[in-house]
């Protein structure tokens, strides 16, 4: 199997042409080998397919599907987070695809309204808050994170992740662009300290008394829980009596010049069927998006919540939007 294992050779890499014959389908995927190889192999077994794949970050992998046109060996895009998502789809790179499988497998908020991509498993991006500092009941929506009672105690990850940018992106869908913008001004108001490179990071400054509470996507919480079990950190569900609790998608689409879209979409639709739904959500932590499959026990473990139903897609759409408002807000 062919993936980009060092900046060093990935130059000569994107050079090798990827032939597939008829019993193989080529993903590019920004998801981690270790999150789809299982899967992959599983394919193979059952069906005799054979999947050839390249991982790299999601913008890398865009520019090569732009770069290559008609040329392109890939069958198949997976990318994290519905913003990247909708640039691949407007961008032109992928194939507008009707199936009724798939639209019984993920719900209409979580796929592409034109059929081009679909999620494939479902992230929350919840509030973690120290244990020691802060009690449930302080804590009730993202919006109320900017006001002054949370001054000096709020950790955030750097605005520059599209996690960030998809959630605020959601803020002005739901509530226009000038509230969004004084909440995120609320937000850097209240901050303890420079915003981090990664979740893990802040939630470990939450975990020493940098700060009391912070912002994350779940499996994140849920990697550090496993490596510290005692950890003093613990999930809230905001917006119950609102929006919900902001949630995205990493999710697929076949590739517009697929060289076998038919297979191609035989896997997508595999993948999100209840046979691979646990184990493509479960090894990552994260949410199945076929609602007749139940999350792993860890997951399930942080209870239940209310989700806003807003489409993801409004997370691409208004990205350029959102980031805008960040930089004006002075949220780095």
């Amino acid at each position: 199997m062919l993936r980009f294992l060092k900046p060093a050779v990935a130059g000569w890499i994107l050079l090798l042409p990827l032939a597939a014959s008829s019993s193989e389908v080529v993903v590019y995927s920004a998801r981690n080998e270790q999150l789809i190889k299982p899967l992959f192999d599983r394919y193979t077994e059952q069906t005799g397919v054979t999947v050839r794949y390249i991982t790299d970050k999601a913008g890398p992998l865009l520019q090569r599907l732009e770069a290559e046109g008609r040329r392109t060996p890939a069958d198949m895009l997976i990318t994290v987070d519905a913003g990247n998502l909708w640039h691949a789809a407007e961008g032109g790179v992928l194939a507008e695809v009707s199936s009724p499988i798939l639209e019984a497998n993920v719900p209409a908020n979580l796929r592409d309204p034109k059929g081009r991509w679909f999620g494939l498993s479902e992230r929350a991006r919840t509030l973690v808050y120290s244990t020691d500092r802060v009690q449930p009941q302080d804590l009730s929506t993202y919006e109320d994170l900017a006001d002054p009672k949370w001054r000096g105690r709020l950790c955030l990850r750097t605005s520059k992740k599209v996690y960030n940018q998809s959630l605020v992106a959601t803020l002005i869908a739901r509530l226009g662009e000038q509230r969004a913008e004084q909440i995120v001004r609320g937000w850097v108001e209240n901050l303890a300290a420079a915003p981090f490179s990664n979740d893990t990071k802040a939630m470990q400054a939450v975990a020493a008394g940098q700060c009391d509470v912070t912002i994350v996507n779940t499996y994140y919480f849920g990697r550090l829980q496993k490596k510290e079990p005692d950890i003093n950190l613990a999930l809230f569900w905001p917006n119950q009596d609102s929006s919900g609790v902001h949630i995205n998608v990493s999710g697929a689409g076949v590739t517009r010049y697929a060289k076998h879209p038919e297979a191609a979409q035989a896997l997508l639709e595999w993948l999100t069927s209840e046979a691979a739904q646990a184990d493509f959500a479960g090894l990552n932590m994260e949410y199945p998006v076929n609602p007749k499959v139940m999350p792993d026990a860890t997951v399930s473990a942080w209870g239940q919540f209310n989700a806003d139903t807003l489409n993801v897609n409004e997370a691409g759409r208004l990205q350029s939007a959102a980031i805008r408002l960040m930089d004006r807000a002075g949220y780095r």
